[in-house]
């Protein structure tokens, strides 16, 4: 429920009382949080910034500098001191007319948290805001002329200094966040009390552990307004369901297509709703599709390791696919850590001579991990150790930890944007399918979590020597099949040049590399129907990153059509469409079946 104005008696007098009478509230709701706080689930403290030893590497350089350019040290700390002093004497000058008014303000207002017309207009708050811009400069500076410092080192300084100037912003604070205090006063404080109990009903939710709820989740169920796509769960393993997908077409291509969804988060990204579902776009081009919906780890699947989701997921999904269908060959789609991890099972098919995988598609699929991008600042050993001694500690790499990681990659957006209108305002989130989505995470198994981020992710071994599992030594020269690589411009967990690094690793004669415009998600899901985001093709795949997209031809419009035109050519010729069920199959649940559905646990 979000906040109204109240249609009381609006003297003062009576709008105090009923404030005094909203806040008295508060007690009430003190028991909760206490309670909720008294029973909160621990995690590793490394797991929440870097260690000290960042700092005084920054320190020990900073000073160093100083001592061998005292004048440049000065020259920073002086232009501070001027700004600063000058910012105050404006605002007195300003004070001493009379009319309370704030200095011109030239800021720019690009940026959304100052949108508010008082950060320019009201006296205080144009004096927090220019003083606050003014800290922040200062910062970056100071950062930016640290010299004497590992180059990786200093881009960690620089992403949590960063995280410190993001957290310190007036808007983050009650006292000083002018669209809150007007909600309070509008309201006779009542958001502030809804503000509070939404803070507490996120901690309860979470254990404790405080994760920003983004969207409204009593807005979405699964299978009626959400992942509704008709299907029928075909097979059930430990690791994974099977379904296959309700034919929409009287013809079917005969090669079957499956799809590997990534197990951090649930595989209905690709089917949120009719208008913007890529399943139900390919089960209308007339394709058998296969969805393989992960299971969500528990503290017993602890010693689940790579090899697993390899032999017990991607072989046995194939094995089931081919069997229902009677091909001896399937299509293949990896998305994200499904992606690397398909890259994987090809090299380990193609050394045990199986053709059963007849071409592959990646979607942000990292291979080439050399560079690390923006998660550079948490695959140090310091992160990597606590999130080690996490796995030990609970059996799996929590959903939570992971969902943080990720969102503090746009804090302003995905932490403390959300938190403030939540917390603040006591607003309602919104009921976004997308966001929804985003907060529905999954656990990582222990051992896999770090296979993954000690050999992949650190060690590079896939690219850089080989990976070793399952007895087999395996390489990214292995990869034979047609392939077609998508990735995205803006995408900041898979880095566009990065995932086109790593095709160019690949054995493949054939190969097809498309960057599409936006990010990680917006980027594929990307309908034609929207004609929102057009993409670049080049078939050069021997230039460098920006040769390639220099030469690069930019096309409007969704790359779904591309990818199918491509996609048909290696999917034979067409058949009767088949039903989840023919041949007597059993049928073991409707889509989007049960694992979907399980939520994170410990």
């Amino acid at each position: 429920m979000t906040t109204k104005t109240t249609d009381h008696d609006a003297t003062p007098e009576a709008s105090l009382s009923r404030m005094a009478e909203n806040l008295k509230k508060v007690e009430a709701l003190t028991e909760r949080l206490t309670q909720v706080m008294s029973h909160r689930q621990t995690h590793q403290q490394a797991l929440d910034g870097p260690n000290q030893e960042l700092f005084a590497k920054a320190s020990q350089s900073y000073l160093s500098e100083a001592m061998q350019n005292p004048a440049k040290l000065m020259e920073h700390q002086m232009g501070y001191w001027t700004k600063t002093i000058t910012h105050f004497m404006e605002a007195q000058q300003a004070m001493s007319k009379g009319d309370l008014s704030a200095p011109e303000d030239t800021t720019s207002t690009d940026d959304r948290r100052f949108s508010n017309p008082l950060w320019k207009s009201h006296p205080y708050f144009n004096f927090v805001k220019k003083q606050y811009l003014i800290n922040a400069e200062a910062l970056k500076t100071a950062v930016d002329n640290v010299t004497d410092m590992d180059p990786r080192e200093k881009k960690r300084l620089g992403y949590f200094s960063q995280q410190i100037i993001d957290l310190m912003s007036p808007t983050n604070f009650l006292a000083t966040n002018p669209d809150a205090l007007e909600r309070a006063v509008e309201t006779e404080g009542e958001s502030l009390i809804k503000g509070l109990e939404n803070l507490i009903s996120d901690l309860e939710a979470n254990n404790g552990e405080l994760v920003v709820k983004l969207a409204d989740e009593t807005a979405f169920e699964l299978g009626r307004n959400i992942a509704t796509t008709p299907g029928k769960v075909v097979y059930r393993n430990k690791m994974f369901e099977l379904i296959q997908y309700t034919p929409s077409t009287e013809k079917v291509y005969k090669t079957p297509l499956v799809v590997f969804p990534p197990w951090i988060n649930k595989f209905y990204i690709l089917d949120l709703k009719a208008q913007n579902s890529l399943v139900k776009w390919i089960v209308d081009q007339g394709y058998t599709l296969f969805m393989v919906s992960w299971v969500n780890p528990d503290p017993t699947y602890r010693d689940v390791g790579m090899e697993d989701y390899v032999d017990d997921g991607y072989l046995a999904a194939i094995r089931e696919v081919k069997a229902i269908t009677g091909e001896k060959q399937v299509n293949a789609i990896g998305y994200c850590i499904a992606g690397t991890t398909l890259s994987l099972t090809l090299s380990l098919l193609k050394q045990r001579g199986d053709t059963s995988i007849k071409s592959a598609t990646f979607f942000t699929a990292l291979t080439d991990f050399s560079d690390q991008g923006e998660f550079q600042p948490f695959l140090t050993d310091d992160f990597i150790d606590g999130i080690e001694a996490e796995t030990v500690d609970k059996g799996v790499l929590p959903s939570i930890i992971m969902a943080r990681t990720f969102s503090f990659l746009r804090s302003n957006d995905l932490v403390y944007g959300p938190a403030v209108k939540s917390y603040m305002m006591g607003e309602t989130p919104p009921a976004f399918d997308l966001l929804y989505w985003n907060g529905d995470g999954a656990n990582l198994p222990a051992k896999m979590a770090m296979q993954y981020l000690r050999g992949l992710c650190q060690g590079n071994k896939l690219a850089d020597g080989g990976f070793d599992l399952m007895g087999h030594h395996l390489e990214l020269g292995d990869i034979d099949v047609p392939l077609c690589a998508i990735a995205c411009e803006t995408d900041h967990i898979a880095p566009w040049k990065d995932c086109y690094r790593g095709v160019q690793m690949m054995g493949s004669k054939s190969k097809t590399f498309i960057m599409t415009q936006s990010g990680h998600i917006a980027g594929i899901v990307n309908p034609p129907s929207k004609n929102k985001y057009g993409h670049y093709t080049n078939d050069d795949l021997s230039l460098d990153h920006e040769a390639w997209l220099k030469g690069a031809k930019f096309t409007e419009g969704s790359w779904w059509p591309r990818w199918e035109a491509w996609l048909k050519k290696k999917s034979g010729a067409q058949v009767e469409a088949r039903f989840p069920g023919d041949n007597d199959w059993k049928i073991l649940a409707d889509a989007p079946g049960e694992y979907v559905a399980k939520k994170a646990k410990l």
